[in-house]
């Protein structure tokens, strides 16, 4: 790829007919990650704990499928990966359909929304890290924390532009006018991805192409302090809309779009930061200001604090995944960056799956008030584990 393409005007815009892939993938699962909470507990009448169970099963799923994506991608290319991404993802709407179909029987509609909840992770598994991989593979590796850049905008973007508009689809519509939309937007990320040429890494030796739980193993330490800081971010997306009804508060959804704004504008205006300052202090920095911002949605007695805190929370979270993965997949040779970002974002997923038990568990036990506070610790050992990098690799 001649040097000169970054400055093209047609850059960008090549880029994101990648990760536009991405965009429909997220912006799906945003879609119901606002409302789903809230019809599980009060529509269906089941606990805080089940819903977080709930909610949190597309990211054990999604963590199952991983592995198979990496290998996918190493192999035969991330397009076969994207387009089994986009049906699943449109069938999920089917079976939301479903759900909402069956609510007056809440084990019924509980079982279906498990279902769609699986599909759902097993979609984001496919699609999480092809669409980055098939950009690197067209532009080549020079340019990746700007893919993975670009990539993360449109990811978060997805998600709050997504969970608000859930809201108000569920309110004006409900949830067969929610399924159909996802319907039709995976079978349009399908088409679109049928048009595009497929594209395959380097082939590899048995000796170089190492196993995925080889990989696994290299990029772990930065996909644990990756996975660490995910919790505040987790925190907000599941249960921000709970926590907000807690108080008697008006459009917690608000908050996941203040969140993915912020984080879009720190993606942007900080898009040089890594290759400036390197990957581990842009993470450490980053980290210390989610830290800031889950503390102000903690000491939050009006909504329009907590809208401040969740903004601060993604303007800190923004930096953390391409900074953290940069680092990562310098650890492997380019015949496995397939299974490395894979790996990698494997981190996230854990992140998000162990959220919904665990800050469920919390809410139950000790009440909603107390969930940001917990958040907070956790983030803060992934400061810590951040601080204790950049000491190992100074040596």
């Amino acid at each position: 790829m001649d040097a000169t393409i970054e400055q093209s005007k047609n850059f960008s815009y090549s880029i994101i007919s990648y990760v536009f892939f991405t965009f429909i993938g997220y912006f799906i699962i945003g879609l119901s990650l606002s409302v789903l909470p809230i019809f599980i507990s009060k529509g269906l009448g089941f606990s805080m704990l089940v819903a977080g169970i709930v909610i949190s099963l597309q990211y054990i799923m999604t963590f199952l499928m991983r592995a198979y994506s990496g290998k996918i991608i190493d192999s035969k290319g991330p397009k076969p990966a994207v387009l089994a991404s986009m049906i699943s993802f449109s069938f999920t709407g089917l079976v939301l359909i479903m759900a909402y179909y069956f609510r007056f029987s809440p084990m019924i509609s509980l079982l279906f929304l498990i279902i769609t909840r699986l599909f759902t992770g097993g979609a984001e598994g496919m699609v999480g890290a092809s669409p980055i991989n098939w950009a690197i593979m067209t532009f080549g590796e020079k340019y990746t924390a700007k893919i993975i850049s670009y990539n993360g905008v449109v990811c978060y973007g997805a998600l709050a532009l997504g969970a608000s508009l859930g809201v108000t689809i569920v309110k004006n519509f409900n949830f067969y006018g929610l399924g159909i939309l996802i319907v039709i937007l995976g079978l349009i990320g399908f088409f679109v991805a049928r048009t595009k040429e497929n594209k395959t890494g380097k082939h590899a030796s048995e000796e170089e192409q190492k196993s995925f739980w080889n990989v696994l193993g290299k990029v772990a330490p930065f996909g644990l302090c990756l996975a660490l800081g995910g919790l505040g971010f987790a925190t907000i997306s599941t249960f921000i809309t709970l926590y907000y009804d807690y108080y008697h508060w008006q459009n917690g959804a608000m908050c996941l779009s203040v969140f993915g704004i912020l984080f879009v504008a720190g993606r942007l205006v900080f898009s040089n930061a890594i290759n400036r300052f390197g990957g581990i202090n842009v993470a450490i920095a980053s980290l210390a200001v989610e830290t800031l911002g889950l503390t102000i949605i903690s000491l939050s007695y009006h909504p329009y604090f907590a809208l401040i805190g969740a903004g601060i929370t993604g303007l800190g979270f923004s930096l953390i995944f391409p900074a953290l993965g940069v680092m990562a997949m310098k650890t492997v040779p380019s015949s496995n960056q397939g299974s490395a970002l894979a790996g990698y974002g494997l981190f996230i997923d854990i992140s998000l799956g162990v959220t919904g038990p665990l800050i469920g568990g919390v809410a139950d036990a000790f009440g909603l008030p107390y969930i940001f506070p917990f958040s907070i610790g956790i983030v803060m050992l992934g400061l810590a584990l951040a601080y204790y990098l950049k000491m190992t690799q100074s040596k």
